[in-house]
C-alpha cells in the first residue's frame, strides 16, 4: 500500500470585505492547510471563484488556491483555460483546478441551463479536459468533438505550471471516477447525485459503496494510482446532533467513512490515519469554513506526515 503524506484543505465561500477574505487565506496558510477552495454555484452566498482566488494569491505566498469544483457547463472550456492560465501565472504556480460536470439541477434551471443525462455531461467533460490541456501545452490547437469545435487556437499566456496546473477531478459515479482515474492529478470522492440532480442517490450511501469507489480509482488508475492525491470532503465534524442535515455526502449514512470526524481529537486523527493507511486517502477537505475549529486540531496533528 502506497503510503501519501497528508495534504489539506479547506473551503471558504464568501467574506465581509477584501481585507477579511486576505485574513482567512492567510490563516489557513499559517495553520498547516495546503490549499484553500472556492466553491461554484449561482445560488447562495459564496464569491465567483477566479476574482476570489486571485485576492487569495495576492494575499499569501505558499498558499495553493483551487475550485471544489468548477461546473463545467457554466463555462466554455476555452475561456476557461485563458482564466486559469492567468490565475496561475499571477499566483507563481499555485493554482489546483477542480472541474466536475454539474450536479444540481435546481441552478440549472433558474439559469435557464439544459440539464443534461449524466452520460452526456461526462463526456462533454471528457472533451472539456482535452481541450483544456491543448491550450495550455502552447501552439495552435484544433479539436473537433461533439460537444467542442477549435480551430487552431494559440493562447497565451501560458500557465506557470508545466505542462498545465494540476487538475482536480470530483464526482462519485463509475464514469466519473474512471475519467478521473485518467485524467486527474487529485481526486475527491463523493457520494453519487440522483440521475434528475435533486439529491444524493441512497443507493450510493455508506462505507461499502465508498470502498468501492477508491477500489475503482485503484483499478481503473493502474500504474497511475501511486502519483495520484485521492480524498474526499470532510462534511461533518465535531457535534453529532448535525449528522441529519442535508448534504452533497448525504452525511448521515456517512458516518462510518472519513466524510464525517467525530469524536475526540484523537480519534479524529486516528480515524484518518486509517482511511490513509488502510486505503491510500491522504487529501482531505473541509466542507465548511465554520468548521474549521474542530479541524484545526486534526490539521495541525497531521500536516507533512
Amino acid at each position: 500500500m502506497t503510503r501519501r503524506e497528508f495534504r489539506f484543505g479547506a473551503v471558504v465561500r464568501l467574506a465581509d470585505s477584501a481585507r477579511a477574505w486576505a485574513e482567512k487565506a492567510r490563516m489557513l496558510e499559517d495553520s498547516g492547510f495546503d490549499i484553500l477552495f472556492v466553491p461554484d454555484h449561482f445560488v447562495g452566498p459564496r464569491f465567483a471563484p477566479m476574482p476570489a482566488l486571485t485576492a487569495a494569491a495576492c494575499a499569501t505566498t505558499r498558499l495553493r488556491l483551487g475550485t471544489m469544483v468548477l461546473s463545467n457547463d457554466y463555462r466554455h472550456p476555452v475561456a476557461l483555460a485563458k482564466e486559469a492560465a492567468t490565475v496561475d501565472l499571477l499566483s507563481d504556480g499555485r493554482l489546483e483546478l477542480g472541474i466536475g460536470t454539474g450536479w444540481m439541477r435546481m441552478e440549472y434551471d433558474k439559469a435557464g441551463l439544459t440539464f443534461d443525462p449524466p452520460a452526456v455531461r461526462v463526456a462533454r467533460l471528457a472533451e472539456a479536459l482535452t481541450v483544456l490541456k491543448g491550450l495550455w501545452r502552447g501552439g495552435p490547437f484544433s479539436y473537433s468533438g461533439e460537444h467542442y469545435r477549435i480551430d487552431e487556437l494559440a493562447m497565451e499566456p501560458l500557465p506557470k505550471q508545466r505542462p498545465h496546473p494540476r487538475i482536480l477531478l470530483g464526482g462519485g459515479g463509475p464514469a466519473m471516477l474512471r475519467l478521473a482515474a485518467r485524467e486527474a492529478d487529485a481526486i475527491n470522492l463523493a457520494v453519487q447525485v440522483r440521475a434528475d440532480g435533486t439529491a444524493p442517490s441512497e443507493a450510493d450511501a455508506g462505507v461499502a459503496a465508498f470502498v468501492r469507489k477508491i477500489d475503482l480509482v485503484r483499478e481503473a488508475a493502474g500504474e497511475r494510482w501511486t502519483t495520484l492525491d485521492v480524498g474526499t470532503s470532510v462534511q461533518q465534524i465535531g457535534a453529532a446532533s448535525r449528522l441529519g442535515e442535508w448534504s452533497a455526502a448525504n452525511v448521515g449514512p456517512q458516518a462510518e467513512t472519513p466524510q464525517v470526524l467525530l469524536g475526540s481529537v484523537e480519534e479524529r486523527v486516528d480515524k484518518l490515519r486509517y482511511w490513509r493507511d488502510e486505503h491510500g486517502l491522504n487529501y482531505f477537505v473541509l466542507h465548511n469554513d465554520r468548521d474549521l475549529d474542530d479541524f484545526l486540531p486534526v490539521v495541525k496533528a497531521l500536516a507533512g506526515t
